[in-house]
């Protein structure tokens, strides 16, 4: 009879698994994981049956934590550019606080592994926040064909002001600031509605 799953274990396997994408990319074994998880490599394909399935698992946890967060820092709604520096503002900060699992997800977002199904989930997550970046981003990056591109430019964006801020804390407001206008400058419609 097999042993009952464990939230617990589940928990450990993803957190050992973010440390390990983020420092080693999804190259990262699943032998080192479930070390670092503190159980049998046996058991980590108990709860997920092979390492595709982990790596879709964890971008979806990672992802939906990161969708609370910035749905959490959304306070003024009267304009597109308003409601991308806040989301802006709230990713860096979940970043900042989040280093590895930022990382990870970074790593996660501009890989084949990820399935199209994960990817949905993602943005059926909270669509509130979906349409409200389809009001401010431009449309082509909006489409099937060139979302993953338009996530690629502000995560890459995003990356480069979290690793500055990290390196300069006494200047970390205005590399921010000047992130978000690099980004806004570079993704944003010319007329947002």
């Amino acid at each position: 009879m097999a042993r009952p799953r464990s939230e617990d274990k589940k928990q450990a396997l993803l957190d050992a698994a973010t440390d390990a994408v983020a420092l080693q990319g999804i190259a990262a074994s699943t032998a080192l994981i479930a070390r670092n998880a503190g159980v049998a490599e046996g058991t980590l394909f108990r709860y997920f049956p092979t390492k595709d399935d982990l790596l879709n698992a964890l971008y979806l946890h990672l992802k939906t934590l990161l969708c609370e967060a910035l749905q959490a820092g959304l306070k003024d709604m009267s304009t597109p550019k308003t409601i991308a520096c806040d989301v802006w503002n709230s990713y860096i900060s979940w970043g900042l606080k989040n280093t590895l699992a930022q990382r990870a997800v970074r790593r996660m977002s501009v890989s084949e592994k990820i399935t199209p199904e994960t990817r949905q989930q993602v943005n059926e997550l909270f669509p509130e926040l979906y349409k409200l970046c389809q009001r401010a981003m431009r449309q082509e990056l909006m489409t099937i064909e060139f979302e993953d591109f338009g996530d690629a430019l502000f995560l890459a964006l995003a990356e480069t002001t979290i690793e500055f801020a990290l390196r300069h804390p006494a200047r970390s407001q205005e590399l921010i600031s000047l992130g978000f206008e690099s980004m806004w400058r570079a993704l944003a419609q010319e007329n947002p509605v």
